[in-house]
């Protein structure tokens, strides 16, 4: 089985570059986008979704703004939004976190908070990580796989970053972040890239638009699938598609195979 997750950076912009032809080269079972910045309604009627996938959307209340989505071919059902514990969906206004489970297999979809607009906006994002981390914690011991997956906002270590040094202070790679994440894997979760290729710089999955970020590689990685145990022991292999994602979105698509 085949996992995507992918930061579209706005799915109508990344419709009229070329989604759907690069959606079919990569053939996933389950996709899922996070800031899709839309509602279904807005998109142009040229678009549809993946080839026999069904379609949860999740927007923000806010049009233009935030939102996942996920789609897959092997089943397909809503389990949750939001990451309160009284369950209260009204809650999750940014549209940030969509629970779905595909057969036995339950996925996260999150858009984690950017923490560098304003001082508030960082604690909203710290607030937001401290009730992740306690509403996660049901996934951690089940039988039957979770993965949790999406675009986090934090480089968890030096070598998750270009520059360690230069972005000490940045919202995303704050020592306070990096230890929350940290806690997050102690406590259970599995990073299957770092799994997959190592200790080593990268590879990295974001890349500013200013100077000349993208040619010389000077990334974050700041997109994640989580596995529990019970989806580590399925797991297969793990890569970032940098060549030809970067034409749809400044991000690159992060691709999971489990072995279901």
């Amino acid at each position: 089985m085949r996992i995507v997750t992918w930061n579209l950076n706005g799915i109508r912009a990344a419709h009229r570059k070329g989604l759907d032809d690069f959606v079919s080269r990569i053939d996933a079972d389950i996709w899922l986008f996070q800031e899709t910045r839309a509602l279904p309604e807005q998109m142009p009627d040229d678009w549809q979704a993946p080839e026999g996938h069904d379609v949860i959307w999740h927007p923000a209340q806010k049009k233009g703004y935030s939102g996942v989505m996920t789609c897959s071919r092997v089943g397909l059902e809503e389990k949750g939004r939001g990451i309160d514990t009284n369950l209260d969906q009204t809650r999750d206004p940014e549209g940030r976190v969509l629970h779905t489970k595909h057969g036995e297999l339950h996925c996260i979809n999150i858009y984690l908070p950017n923490g560098g607009a304003s001082i508030e906006r960082q604690n909203y994002k710290d607030q937001w990580l401290e009730d992740l981390l306690i509403w996660s914690q049901k996934f951690i011991d089940s039988d039957e796989p979770a993965l949790l997956c999406g675009d986090l906002n934090i480089a968890h270590t030096e070598d998750d970053i270009w520059n360690p040094s230069g972005n000490r202070r940045t919202s995303g790679f704050l020592e306070h972040e990096r230890q929350w994440f940290s806690r997050l894997l102690d406590t259970g979760w599995h990073d299957l890239l770092r799994i997959h290729v190592g200790l080593d710089k990268g590879p990295y999955t974001w890349w500013s638009n200013r100077g000349r970020a993208r040619e010389l590689n000077r990334g974050w990685r700041i997109d994640y699938i989580l596995a529990n145990q019970a989806a580590k022991d399925l797991f297969k292999s793990a890569e970032v598609m940098r060549e030809g994602g970067l034409v749809i979105s400044d991000h690159a698509p992060l691709i999971v195979d489990l072995e279901m």
